[in-house]
């Protein structure tokens, strides 16, 4: 008497991405994981754990520190690496700047966002890393919907949609050579919608602000902006507190909230459910520069 073994549509979802998180530490010398403090990246880090159980993980934790992060995000970064006794590298925007090796933007829509490159890209190239992992989902925008899981970099960290690697059968290559990496995205075949319902699943924590709460914001361009030293304001905007709760963590300012009364897993799900706009069209500002904003980025070493 045989028993049927089935998996639910998360237990699959979870299954297929820790298989490629063993798959690309298998085949890789130097893997590492990428770290933002966003709900996606929490997920990622929840895998990895999983996946390498018991031992600790066997790659370090990697973040790019703007310097004009949500506080709630550094502090909730610094509480996940203790929790799990990771190794935590960051890669610092702001000695960039310090030091003359980025030059700051100025004026209203001023942002961070793309200096963070070459950080990035300087900490791959020093540690010699071969295999990044990353959080993105090919629902998030177009560009990322192009993205193979195992995602080819060039010796410049260069990224050509064009000149993808096939991946038939759920076959991954990571070869490369000296100087080259992929980046590998084991939940890229997740929706928002996954994300939370596995967040609630295994009790995930996440930071404060994917949840509504009262804040000093002022309105600009369709969304709710966060009040910050790190943001210009012009003479007709103006500060009110509202409940709002952000659906992506990013830098402060192209970071947009939402109204929202979803204090819970439940009801931020609700809202998913009948929403029409991914999390990045609806609050991320740098992606409402071009219709190729995030592509461009990418194509020069964005995660």
């Amino acid at each position: 008497m045989s028993s049927a073994y089935t998996l639910s549509h998360l237990g699959a979802l979870e299954a297929e991405s820790i298989h490629v998180l063993r798959e690309a530490v298998a085949e890789s010398e130097r893997p590492v994981l990428l770290f933002s403090g966003g709900k996606d990246s929490a997920v990622v880090l929840h895998l990895a754990v999983k996946a390498f159980h018991p031992a600790r993980l066997p790659f370090p934790i990697l973040h790019v520190d703007t310097g004009h992060n949500f506080p709630e995000v550094i502090e909730f970064r610094d509480r996940q690496v203790a929790h799990y006794d990771a190794d935590l590298l960051v890669a610092s925007v702001q000695d960039w700047i310090d030091e003359g090796r980025l030059v700051e933007e100025r004026g209203r829509n001023a942002s961070r966002n793309r200096l963070q490159i070459e950080p990035l890209v300087a900490t791959i190239e020093e540690h010699e890393f071969d295999a990044v992992f990353g959080g993105a989902r090919r629902d998030e925008e177009k560009a990322r919907a192009k993205e193979r899981v195992f995602s080819f970099r060039d010796e410049f960290s260069q990224w050509d949609p064009k000149a993808q690697r096939p991946e038939l059968w759920d076959l991954y290559n990571a070869r490369t050579r000296r100087g080259e990496h992929v980046r590998v995205f084991p939940i890229s075949n997740w929706t928002e919608a996954d994300v939370w319902g596995y967040i609630r699943d295994q009790q995930i924590e996440l930071p404060s602000i994917y949840y509504a709460h009262p804040r000093r914001v002022f309105s600009r361009d369709g969304m709710w902006m966060a009040e910050s030293d790190h943001i210009q304001m012009t003479g007709d905007e103006q500060v009110q507190e509202r409940s709002v709760r952000f659906r992506t963590v990013g830098d402060m300012p192209v970071t947009g909230a939402f109204e929202s009364t979803a204090t819970t897993i439940d009801e931020i799900i609700e809202e998913v459910r009948v929403t029409r706009v991914t999390e990045r069209g609806a609050s991320r500002a740098d992606d409402r520069m071009t219709e190729a904003a995030m592509e461009d980025r990418k194509k020069q070493g964005y995660f």
